[in-house]
């Protein structure tokens, strides 16, 4: 009987062996992933003062411009654009206009006035990265405006779905 009792004991302790080193050799996980949708743009910085105080006599003012500032931009998105836009309008008889150098995948609409309300600057642009794009800022006033004291505007850039 104890030969048996032996026997069994030492069977359960192989077994129970064997199933240890052979047990966790391999496992799986299930890993999600995504991608969600990128629109990002910044801008190196802001604009130097558009200043008019020169003109030919018999005239309008000469129209000042500035483009020491770039922007860049990432999408993963399909026919995106950048809207631009001003926190309020210009004073009357002054325009500000801004153009921006396209990406690669884009079309630049040029020299667009700014105002309060938003205004296509680029369209057409798919999944793209552009950095150290031009932006070039041009102000302009008539002699209707008169003198016209310092004063500033925030301008938006802003990427939005096409076109």
């Amino acid at each position: 009987m104890q030969k048996k009792l032996f026997v069994i004991i030492l069977t359960a302790a192989i077994i129970a062996l064997s199933g240890i080193a052979f047990a966790g050799s391999s496992t799986t996980q299930t890993v999600t992933f995504q991608v969600n949708a990128i629109n990002e743009i910044t801008v190196s910085g802001n604009p130097g003062s558009l200043i008019v105080n020169t003109a030919t006599a018999g005239s309008e003012p000469d129209q000042v411009s500035d483009s020491s500032t770039t922007y860049n931009i990432t999408t993963n998105g399909s026919n995106k654009k950048i809207t631009g836009q001003l926190d309020s309008d210009m004073p009357s008889y002054t325009t500000l206009t801004v153009n921006l150098t396209a990406p690669s995948s884009g079309t630049s609409a040029g020299d667009v006035t700014l105002s309060a309300g938003a205004a296509n600057l680029v369209t057409g642009i798919n999944k793209k990265k552009g950095s150290s794009l031009g932006i070039t800022y041009k102000f302009s006033a008539t002699v209707d405006a008169g003198i016209v004291s310092s004063a500033s505007r925030t301008a938006t850039l802003t990427i939005l779905d096409g076109p």
